[in-house]
């Protein structure tokens, strides 16, 4: 039985409770080439196209915010850009299959005219196709909105995880919508999602990154929580929770991981130094799972941790 929450707990708490069990995981980097000095970070898990396992990462110069979404393939321990793959001028790429269709997504940013490292809005978009080559734009989020994510369900309609700012006095809040079709994913259908209001601290703010539908129908869902301290220094951490899409009830947050639990390395700035991205994660037979991750926003990783969705299934 699920214990649901009606309290949001802070991130500080939060990663009090984590580290108390003394998580022993360690993170590996993921090398890429073939994109000269750009940093590949903010990766979603392998997915299959084609035979293969293909990852998707934001391609981006360690000094600018414009950014290239491309494919890459493992080659000799090595991720390398697929040959012939489409590039989209987008960050923060995610992936998902409805019925036997891929559907990719990423975040469109927009600049200021007289000034391109001065981001003016955002929003999500969304493609569709039998394979990455296939690829069709079908959807877009609402301007400023971040962290859409799909997932299929039981019973055959689309559960979608939103992510609305500046609500009620909350920096940023998880909503949650469904749809019977791939066509009926609109802005109204979004704007219009049910809002969980006791995850996160008004003054916290996080998303879905990617979600799982777990053996019993439950949802399990993979996201970010974050803080901001002084100087806007930010702390992002992995964290997981179980969503009902029947009452729509919800378990309290857990972290899965810290920036220690990860090789050192070099931060895109020192704002972002405590910053884990969630990409997005493989479960495995054996109950462990496999996390990948943006790091620092500058670099790609991948840890090995216990399966956290198992507990919601038992």
């Amino acid at each position: 039985m699920l214990a649901y929450t009606d309290q949001a707990k802070s991130s500080v708490e939060l990663l009090r409770e984590f580290t108390e069990g003394k998580p022993d995981s360690k993170g590996r980097k993921l090398v890429f080439s073939g994109v000269g000095n750009r940093d590949v970070y903010n990766i979603c898990a392998p997915f299959p196209d084609q035979g293969e396992p293909v990852i998707a990462g934001r391609v981006e110069d360690r000094d600018r915010e414009s950014s290239e979404v491309m494919f890459f393939v493992e080659r000799d321990g090595e991720w390398v850009p697929r040959n012939g793959a489409p590039v989209f001028a987008l960050q923060d790429p995610f992936v998902t299959f409805i019925g036997d269709e891929l559907v990719f997504g990423g975040v469109e940013v927009y600049f200021d005219g007289d000034d391109p490292h001065y981001v003016t809005s955002w929003r999500t978009v969304f493609y569709r196709g039998h394979s990455i080559n296939e690829l069709e734009p079908f959807a877009k989020g609402p301007i400023t909105m971040k962290d859409i994510r799909l997932i299929e369900l039981e019973n055959g309609r689309i559960g979608v995880f939103t992510r609305p700012m500046m609500v009620d006095g909350a920096r940023a809040l998880i909503g949650y919508a469904e749809i019977a079709q791939l066509e009926e994913l609109t802005e109204e259908a979004i704007s219009g999602a049910h809002l969980l209001r006791q995850q996160f601290l008004p003054e916290e703010w996080g998303g879905a990154n990617e979600a799982h539908l777990l053996s019993n129908g439950i949802i399990g869902v993979l996201g970010h929580i974050a803080r901001m301290e002084d100087n806007n220094v930010r702390h992002y951490y992995p964290m997981v929770f179980a969503f009902n899409p029947i009452d729509k009830e919800y378990t309290s947050i857990k972290l899965i991981a810290t920036r220690s639990m990860f090789p050192d390395g070099p931060a895109k700035r020192p704002d972002l130094v405590d910053v884990i991205f969630s990409g997005g994660l493989i479960r495995h037979a054996d109950g462990t799972a496999s996390l990948y991750t943006g790091v620092s926003d500058a670099e790609a990783h991948v840890i090995d941790i216990q399966d956290p969705f198992l507990e919601y299934e038992s």
